[in-house]
């Protein structure tokens, strides 16, 4: 459809941008800053009046406000002490609590990944209840759609790709019912690490090893060639994933070197460690054997038997990934405590009970899921943990302190583990917190340096998933995925990024994950907002047609003014404020199909929409 005439100011530049010649493809990227991203994305936003104006997104990533007096934050749990407390003691000012509106939508993108419907959000204005946003959190914990999030988030993290073979779908499914279920998360964190016999459609938590296994002779020489798969490759990548992901440590440097002469400027902890001692953390691994699987005499692609006959770890080893091993201790040797395996214990057993009984096990898991929630960790970057650095007391000179608020992360990773490991039961104290449900709007001038204190909420953009989700709720125009033997119409609901042409560009430019590569931090481009208002996928599916939702409005209400409230609230889950409701009133009334259509499509192009403010 053609850019609307008569679009409020909000999107100005959008216009402009969106009369560029050229197919997407000869767009250049162009990487900005946070602060590049707010002044290139400023034109598109249009403030509402009133000090808590949900539109105000200028502010909540950085800008400025009329200053004015908060009052002191509710603590309503030992977050608050700890975040409250410091921001007290420093003097540092603070944005005052989300409005009902505001925290409605942020949580039920963050648990959910899905935008909230008109109904639910008048639903929610009209509850009166003084703990209806406690009970909300739980009642989104309880949909379908927060195990689909949360499964996706892990199905990109391990990277779940054919390289699993016939087992993603069952290994999706796996993460779902372990999710849905609330099922202790040390407990499938051990059955990935030991599980053993058949991956693919077999064994859901094999299918992690399968994916990490590095390929070796492209041909078998037997039935029996274990050489189909590089044996002693494929325990250094599962040591180091096992490192990043369920310990926060990234032991890739020293898989390859000792940390002395190559690691001081960038990590103290790992300076101090050995090649030799990855290999004795790899050497749990030592025993274990990953067979390509044959059926009918024909070796089955991505498909293994793992098993644990296989004689240890060899220090001396070839190596297709990194220079060659020169030797060393071959037995297994837990890195952060030197502990080894009990007498007739697996190797594999004592290194899955070790782990996740350390305390960096739930310390590195509650810090992650802060980074998911609240925007940024407490130790950035998530998964580079200096071990070095922890200690307020003990923090080597010339270095400063890694964690904002080591004590709030310890206590974090005590309640998570006293829980059982309870995923909800950490999610459920992040939310419900005063420090989670701060305003992203901030009132004064904000300073670099505040964001230590996690003194305002921050935003993020929504994933590239989110994203599509959140067109198709607000169009009421799913779209349509294949799934097994089902049609979808959620991206979130996968096991894998799907999309056709137009659709994947748009997506992969949203940061959508290839899963060849781990997954990067999503940063601004001047190349998004283009994409997005040049995207099929908006302005089909805001026609009305097609049972669309501009098309059921306009169908169903004489009023203007209701058609307008309605779109708001689907799209930006807000009513208008007093100007937007004029511009918008004025553009129906010159061609109401046209005008509600292009209202609706101003509004996903506008970037309150793509992020979770």
């Amino acid at each position: 459809m053609p850019i609307p005439k008569q679009i409020p100011l909000i999107l100005l530049s959008a216009m402009i941008a969106g009369g560029q010649q050229g197919a997407p493809e000869q767009m250049k990227e162009e990487a900005l800053t946070p602060e590049q991203f707010r002044r290139a994305h400023a034109p598109l936003v249009k403030p509402r009046e009133g000090a808590a104006g949900i539109a105000e997104l200028t502010q909540r990533i950085g800008g400025q406000a009329g200053s004015h007096d908060i009052e002191p934050a509710e603590r309503r749990n030992f977050i608050d002490e700890h975040i409250f407390g410091r921001i007290q003691r420093d003097g540092v000012p603070h944005a005052p609590p989300s409005d009902d509106i505001e925290f409605l939508r942020r949580a039920q993108l963050d648990l959910t990944g899905r935008i909230p419907t008109p109904s639910e959000v008048r639903d929610f204005m009209a509850d009166g209840s003084p703990d209806k946003r406690a009970l909300k959190i739980e009642e989104l914990m309880e949909r379908e759609a927060f195990s689909e999030k949360w499964a996706y988030y892990y199905m990109d993290l391990f990277r779940a790709n054919g390289k699993m073979g016939r087992g993603r779908e069952l290994f999706h499914y796996w993460l779902k019912e372990n999710i849905r279920s609330d099922r202790p998360y040390d407990e499938w964190v051990r059955a990935m690490i030991t599980s053993a016999g058949k991956s693919s459609n077999v064994l859901a938590a094999s299918n992690v090893i399968a994916r990490e296994h590095v390929q070796g002779k492209a041909q078998p020489d037997d039935g029996h060639d274990m050489g189909m798969v590089h044996q002693l490759d494929t325990h250094d990548e599962l040591t180091i994933l096992y490192g990043k992901v369920f310990l926060g440590i990234n032991l890739s440097c020293i898989s390859c070197h000792d940390g002395v002469n190559h690691l001081e400027e960038v990590n103290v902890h790992l300076t101090g460690q050995s090649r030799n001692a990855f290999h004795r953390q790899a050497a749990f691994l030592g025993r274990t054997r990953y067979l390509m699987y044959w059926e009918d005499g024909d070796v089955k692609a991505n498909e293994f038997m793992i098993d644990d006959l296989a004689p240890g770890y060899d220090t001396l080893g070839s190596s297709m990934l990194r220079i060659a091993r020169w030797g060393g201790d071959a037995s297994p040797k837990f890195l952060l405590t030197g502990e080894s395996p009990r007498e007739g214990e697996s190797p594999r057993d004592a290194f899955a009970r070790i782990l996740t009984a350390h305390p960096q096990f739930a310390i590195a898991t509650a810090n992650m899921f802060w980074k998911q929630l609240m925007g940024y960790g407490i130790v950035e970057p998530h998964d580079e943990f200096d071990l070095a650095r922890q200690d307020p007391d003990n923090v080597p000179d010339g270095w400063q302190l890694q964690p904002s608020h080591p004590e709030l992360l310890k206590e974090m990773a005590t309640g998570f583990r006293e829980s059982g490991y309870s995923l909800k039961d950490l999610f459920r104290t992040i939310c419900n917190s005063s420090a989670y449900q701060l305003s992203a709007s901030f009132p004064g001038e904000w300073h670099p340096n505040y964001r230590q204190y996690f003194a305002r909420k921050f935003v993020r953009m929504l994933t590239a998933e989110e994203l599509h989700d959140a067109i198709a709720v607000s169009t009421s125009r799913p779209g349509e995925f294949k799934f097994g033997e089902e049609t979808v119409g959620m991206a979130m609901k996968l096991s894998e990024p799907q999309g056709g042409s137009e659709l994947k560009y748009l997506l992969r430019t949203f940061g959508q994950s290839t899963r060849r590569n781990p997954p990067k931090p999503l940063t601004g481009s001047l190349r998004q907002p283009l994409a997005l208002m040049r995207s099929p996928m908006v302005s089909e599916r805001v026609k009305a047609e097609g049972d669309s939702r501009v098309q059921r409005l306009v169908d169903s209400y004489e009023d203007d003014g209701r058609v307008v409230d309605e779109i708001f609230l689907a799209t930006l889950s807000r009513p208008p404020s007093a100007s937007e409701r004029q511009v918008a009133m004025a553009e129906l009334a010159s061609d109401r199909v046209r005008g509600a259509e292009s209202l609706q499509w101003a509004l996903i192009n506008n970037v309150e929409f793509f992020f979770n403010h």
